[in-house]
């Protein structure tokens, strides 16, 4: 995707409607958006020849099909052939395509009917009159200017050994079929590339005519796709200059000469010395690409950071926030001190967020569908913040003294900054559950970027959740206005224990969601051993007794062991079933399924889908806020609206793939489909005034 971020601000613009407005990938078995033939040279192919098929696919007016390079985005048709042993089913040759430029972005397409030519080799020896049954399932994308749906479709033919007599009557279309497949130029071409600039040289047949080029290349990283391209010919040689976006070991594609017909080319790195020398591109495509990449990366940058800064007020992470600021005004520390410690706690939430950016890049790139919070999937994780809380919220409550799991007093003996850096990692770590306001489509232009770029926002995030700390650090004003220091300090530390127990019953609830309630009787049996031996510790400290600590230590080491008794899938198996919410929206409700809302599309419903997880509070806030309203449940039962749940909260990959169709890396995503409409993506902020509004107009 890197070969999208190509404009300047036009562009930003551009592709941040886009990535907010991007509609569902929808499976349909037998779509009317494109249909799908399979059209024989011959129906009696003699025995020891080859035979052209033709996999004719006809898009629905509107619509387009994809090259076997798409372009910026889209991906080609795949074929998958069951024939008999006797035959054999060579590579498609594709038509010349067009081009298709929508918010910058370029498409290699087809825009009325095309046909992919197979060869069909029959294996000599078989008896004339051997039937041979030829079956195609294809995978390939259709999209409108405004929608692209992934399809399937089957065609059958059925051949008969004969002698090879051509089919008459498609005779015309297959010359028409032909002469759209572009030739092979009889000589290689040379490219030389230089500070982000290409410029390939083609011979060309004498006989050859300009009328409407373009170069559609086929090598991946090699051009930017949606670059200006210049042609200058003198003769035969023939000159082409874009934008590179790298430099590869060959290239290969097709010149486009006239609608329908065009040359294949393959090109090698010209000879040092040989090209002519290239000209500095000073307000050149690749500079603008450059550019174009500068600001969505900047773009998203901002939102990054913005959402970070939101993340603060989470229940986890202001009591850490709070307890951490509140210690510099306790210990009366320096300007330098107040410093290093800002910068040791910033230091630690954004090493713990860069981490995890880079781990779901790298997860990603191997083919898992992994967004933010991915970590939280996982109910062994889950356990184990269930019990971090909770020691966090008993330390807080005063029942112990231990530097180990204190938010912000320091590790051990260990000294202020390396305290301030692991309060700053245990707050980006438990900050993750949801994207709030500003960060899905910061997240989401990341999942996009380059991977450098990518990791930039992820570290913008980071610094975003730092800020405030940060601020207090660095500008002695802000110290100053803090509370002097008394005895209202325990006070208020042990009301911040109340938002830390709340979220470990939070995260218990979400753990009976994902393991049953076995798995919650599991965590607060450990949960208990390990608050028995916080208890004993805090007795021993309040004695003075010698190594007071090594009761907490041995009932959370017995703590973890139970993880072993933890059960898995349980929780998601009894939601299985689930088709509603309970009370009075009971029955209005269908968990999420892509080909089942095709279709209720199909049938003109109006449709309201939220993706949600247990572990997200935003979407918990935006669900008895919004969604489970009376009122708003009474407007969409006038209106006949089907709401459809997705659950992510076990990860499931079927929402991984559609949150990734609509660049968004983690839930909250709520989209609304109007009667025969397009979906529209919704703020992440819901009232129940916007959802009423919507079922009064979907009616």
């Amino acid at each position: 995707m890197n070969q999208s971020m190509r404009r300047p601000v036009l562009t930003l613009l551009l592709a941040l409607a886009a990535l907010a407005s991007l509609p569902a990938f929808a499976q349909q078995p037998d779509s009317p958006n494109m249909h799908v033939t399979l059209v024989p040279q011959t129906a009696t192919p003699r025995p020891g020849t080859t035979i052209t098929l033709a996999v004719v696919m006809q898009p629905r007016a509107g619509w387009h099909g994809y090259w076997r390079t798409p372009g910026d985005t889209g991906f080609p048709t795949r074929l998958a052939w069951t024939l008999p042993d006797t035959v054999t089913a060579g590579e498609p040759a594709y038509p010349v395509p067009g081009t298709l430029v929508i918010g910058g972005l370029m498409n290699h397409v087809y825009e009325r009917e095309f046909a992919l030519l197979v060869p069909l080799r029959i294996a000599a020896g078989v008896a004339d009159g051997t039937r041979l049954p030829v079956h195609l399932k294809t995978d390939y994308l259709v999209c409108s200017t405004e929608v692209c749906v992934p399809e399937s479709a089957t065609a059958d033919v059925l051949l008969t050994a004969g002698q090879g007599v051509p089919d008459a009557s498609a005779a015309a279309r297959f010359d028409a079929w032909r002469r759209a497949i572009p030739r092979a130029l009889s000589q290689p071409g040379s490219y030389a590339v230089s500070q982000g600039h290409l410029r390939l040289t083609l011979d060309l047949p004498p006989d050859a005519v300009l009328t409407d080029p373009h170069l559609f290349v086929d090598t991946p990283d090699a051009v930017t796709y949606a670059a200006p391209q210049t042609f200058s010919r003198q003769g035969s040689r023939l000159l082409v200059e874009t934008a590179a976006s790298g430099t590869p070991a060959q290239l290969r594609g097709v010149l486009r000469t006239g609608p329908d017909s065009g040359y294949e080319f393959t090109a090698s790195p010209a000879a040092a010395g040989a090209a002519p020398a290239l000209p500095t591109p000073t307000a050149s495509a690749a500079s603008d690409a450059r550019h174009g990449t500068l600001f969505l990366t900047l773009a998203a940058f901002a939102g990054a950071v913005l959402g970070g800064l939101i993340l603060n007020v989470m229940p986890c992470v202001f009591p850490i926030l709070s307890l951490k600021a509140l210690s510099l005004a306790r210990s009366g520390s320096a300007d330098e001190g107040a410093r290093s410690e800002a910068l040791a706690y910033t230091g630690g939430v954004v090493l713990v967020c860069a981490a995890l950016g880079a781990l779901i890049l790298t997860l990603r790139a191997t083919g898992m569908q992994v967004g933010w919070a991915f970590q939280l999937q996982n109910p062994a994780v889950i356990f184990a913040l269930i019990l971090l809380t909770a020691a966090i919220g008993w330390n807080l409550a005063g029942l112990f003294e231990l530097g180990m799991v204190t938010a912000g007093s320091g590790l051990a003996a260990q000294s202020g900054a390396r305290g301030a850096f692991w309060t700053g990692a245990l707050a980006a770590f438990v900050a993750t559950p949801c994207t709030g306001p500003f960060m899905a489509a910061a997240l989401g232009l990341a999942l996009v970027l380059p991977a450098a770029a990518a990791l930039l926002v992820f570290i913008g995030l980071g610094l975003g959740l730092a800020l405030p700390f940060l601020a207090i650090g660095f500008v002695p004003s802000l110290r100053q206005r803090l509370p002097r220091p008394g005895a209202w300090m325990g006070t208020f530390r042990h009301i911040l224990a109340v938002p830390m127990f709340l979220t470990t019953l939070g995260l218990a609830w979400v753990l009976g969601h994902q393991s049953g309630a076995d798995g919650v009787i599991v965590s607060m049996g450990a949960l208990l051993v390990m608050s028995l031996g916080l208890w004993i510790t805090g007795l021993r400290q309040q004695a003075a007794k010698p190594h007071p600590w090594w009761p907490a230590v041995i009932a959370t080491l017995l703590a973890l062991a139970t993880l072993v008794l933890l059960p898995h899938g349980t929780g998601t198996a009894a939601r299985a079933s689930e088709t509603g919410m309970t009370g009075s929206t009971a029955g209005r409700v269908e968990r999420f399924d892509p080909q089942r809302l095709a279709a209720l599309r199909a049938q003109h419903r109006p449709v309201f889908l939220y993706l949600t997880a247990d572990w997200c509070l935003s979407c918990k806030v935006n669900e008895k806020v919004a969604i489970e309203r009376e009122e708003t449940q009474q407007a969409f039962a006038r209106a006949g609206v089907v709401t459809m749940v997705g659950d992510w909260t076990d990860g499931n990959a079927t929402i991984g793939e559609f949150l990734e169709s609509f660049h968004r890396p983690g839930v909250p995503l709520y989209l609304w489909y109007p009667p025969g409409g397009e979906p529209r993506v919704l703020p992440q902020i819901l009232t129940p005034g916007l959802l009423i509004d919507l079922a009064q107009q979907g009616r």
